[in-house]
């Protein structure tokens, strides 16, 4: 929540600097400045809300002020604390988008007209004032709404394809790119940590479900333990499919006698759930783990992997459906 806050308020200070500069670049008719300082504003409580929409309108009025104090200055503040409660209100509204924006830069335009009426006297300067500037003002923020657009869904395919590089598409789980690269992070973090652990999970006798009931069944399977492993781990562990029917679970923080609970959690639930496939039948699974601690078991970090996979090697040896713990 604070990261959002930050992140619209940094937003917000953007905008407003945006229109500052516009204001650089005005046309001053007298006291009167004719700019487009009210577009960033508009985009701002179009695609932000309401905190940077109000961000960036005391960052436009402050330095409206900056430039000088007049009947000008006291007005065009009015008239941007009008348009940008205007956005924010229609922002919220279940309005087409279309609707949304032109309703913004047409009210927006309609109170700069009233105003231009009330600070220019020149009456033949505002016949060719007025239109040019709904035109100007229309084409500018149509042009900033179809770039940002554009820009937003960038945004979302890269976030999206960044997600999918690192999720696995059966279980929704982490894939072993994540994992390694969590892995990577704590070990980078071990001194400060203290205690990690590591199980090391694989389905018994998993070829013979893919044989008997075949591989699509068998997804079944593996996604429905997807969520018993996520059911059973804390909220902040690491759950990660890494590949056939192998899964890790990353204890963040977590002593040997915690991580021996959750292992054993997962065991004895898998054995105990009943896995109902696409055709209606059920069937019985159990999972062997190997499990893994630093300091606990593992003096060294680097070998958390390699111990833990040793020690699903002998539950796997040993009988399978069970919780053996490396080096021990």
């Amino acid at each position: 929540m604070s990261s959002s806050i930050k992140k619209k308020l940094t937003t917000g200070v953007a905008g407003g600097l945006f229109s500052n500069i516009l204001m650089q670049y005005s046309i001053p008719i007298g006291t009167t400045l004719i700019d487009l300082r009210h577009i960033p504003i508009i985009l701002l409580a179009y695609f932000g809300g309401a905190v940077p929409a109000l961000v960036g309108m005391v960052l436009v009025i402050a330095g409206r002020f900056l430039i000088g104090i007049n009947i000008s200055s006291y007005t065009s503040s009015l008239l941007m604390l009008a348009v940008t409660l205007f956005s924010i209100v229609i922002a919220r509204t279940n309005l087409s988008h279309q609707i949304k924006k032109w309703s913004m830069l047409t009210f927006a335009n309609l109170l700069t007209t009233l105003l231009f009426f009330y600070l220019i006297e020149d009456q033949q300067l505002l016949l060719y004032l007025i239109p040019g500037y709904w035109f100007v003002s229309f084409l500018s923020g149509y042009v900033a709404f179809q770039v940002l657009q554009i820009l937003f869904k960038s945004q979302m395919m890269f976030d999206k394809y960044k997600a999918e590089s690192t999720i696995d598409p059966l279980t929704g789980l982490n894939n072993v790119r994540k994992f390694d690269e969590v892995f990577n992070s704590c070990m980078a973090d071990l001194e400060k940590k203290k205690k990690l652990s590591l199980l090391y999970i694989d389905i018994d006798f998993f070829k013979k479900i893919n044989d008997t009931y075949g591989h699509s069944e068998g997804d079944v399977v593996l996604k429905d333990l997807g969520l018993i492993l996520r059911s059973c781990a804390r909220p902040t562990d690491i759950v990660s499919r890494n590949g056939g029917e192998e899964f890790t679970v990353l204890l963040v923080d977590s002593s040997l006698e915690q991580a021996k609970k959750v292992a054993e959690r997962i065991r004895s639930t898998v054995e105990h759930h009943a896995f109902l496939l696409n055709s209606g039948t059920e069937v019985n699974i159990t999972v062997s783990v190997g499990l893994s601690n630093f300091p606990e078991t593992t003096t060294n970090g680097s070998m958390m992997i390699k111990d833990a996979d040793k020690a699903l090697y002998e539950a796997k040896r040993t009988g399978r459906n069970k919780v053996c713990t490396a080096n021990q």
